[in-house]
C-alpha cells in the first residue's frame, strides 16, 4: 500500500553518506536521484526518498514521526543497527524484543529523524 516514505534534510550529501551503506546493508539501492533527493529501494515495494523540503525551509524531524524498516530476520535488524552506529547515528533503543513477536531497533539519522529497524514474529 505505501509506495515510499521521505524525511527531511538540510544537508543532502550529508544525508546520502549515511544512507548509502545503510540501504546498501539492506540490499537496497540507489533508484532514482535529483539536486532535491535520493530515493533507495530494493525494486520491490516501498522506497526511501531523503529530500531538502521544496519550501526551501528548514528541515525538522516531527515529534512522533518515524520511517519503520522491515528486516528479513532478527540478525539483520542487529546488522543495521550496528551499522547505523558506525556510521554516527544517535542511539535511539538497541536491539531486542519490544513485545511478544516485535524485535526492534531505533537509531536517528544525520538530521534527527528517527528510524525503526524490525522483524515482526
Amino acid at each position: 500500500m505505501i509506495g515510499y516514505v521521505t524525511v527531511g534534510t538540510n544537508d543532502r550529501a550529508r544525508s546520502k553518506a549515511f544512507y548509502e551503506p545503510l540501504m546498501a546493508e539492506m540490499g537496497a539501492k540507489q533508484l532514482m536521484e535529483s539536486d532535491r533527493f535520493t530515493f533507495w529501494g530494493t525494486g520491490e515495494g516501498a522506497m526511501l526518498g531523503v529530500f531538502v523540503p521544496y519550501d526551501q525551509k528548514e528541515a525538522k524531524p516531527g515529534n512522533g514521526n518515524m520511517v519503520s524498516l522491515a528486516m528479513p530476520d532478527r540478525a539483520k535488524v542487529d546488522a543495521m543497527h550496528a551499522r547505523a552506529m558506525e556510521l554516527g547515528a544517535p542511539d535511539e533503543g538497541a536491539p531486542g524484543e519490544r513485545m511478544q513477536g516485535f524485535y526492534g531497533a531505533y537509531f536517528r539519522d544525520p538530521d534527527g529523524n528517527k528510524i525503526c529497524v524490525f522483524k515482526m514474529g
